[in-house]
């Protein structure tokens, strides 16, 4: 899917409206493949490691994507990460959701997925998977 978001400042609110939408997308996506596939490993248990795309480059993938990508020797980045992991808390009852903030860097403002739990904490998949620093 190609979007034309966050093309400057006044269009940021709209973006990250836009944003939080495809990341509700792709957690449902999750859910979905999890009711179907209840043995499906748990993120933490199935060996998955954050890996930062290419500059320029930006794929969604879905959980089986994400195994798929491990076994062949790729990681996965914060949004396939975060929204794995929202998905299957879900399916354990907990009321979790996708989130994202974001840095300036020079001109860019660089977006970084995690995980919103019931109680307002943050969860942060890619930091736990291998991420050194964001931003």
């Amino acid at each position: 899917m190609n979007v034309d978001l966050f093309q400057s400042e006044q269009s940021r609110p709209a973006s990250e409206r836009v944003l939080a939408l495809l990341l509700e997308a792709l957690t449902q996506a999750n859910e979905l493949f999890l009711a179907a596939h209840p043995s499906t490993p748990p993120l933490y248990q199935s060996g998955v490691r954050y890996m930062q795309e290419p500059p320029g480059q930006e794929e969604w993938n879905t959980i089986p994507v994400c195994l798929d990508e491990w076994q062949h020797g790729r990681g996965s980045d914060c949004e396939d990460l975060a929204c794995w992991r929202v998905a299957e808390l879900r399916r354990a009852g907990i009321p979790a959701t996708p989130s994202f903030f974001f840095r300036r860097r020079g001109e860019l403002s660089i977006y970084h997925i995690v995980v919103r739990l019931p109680d307002g904490t943050r969860e942060d998949p890619s930091s736990l998977l291998g991420m050194r620093s964001y931003g």
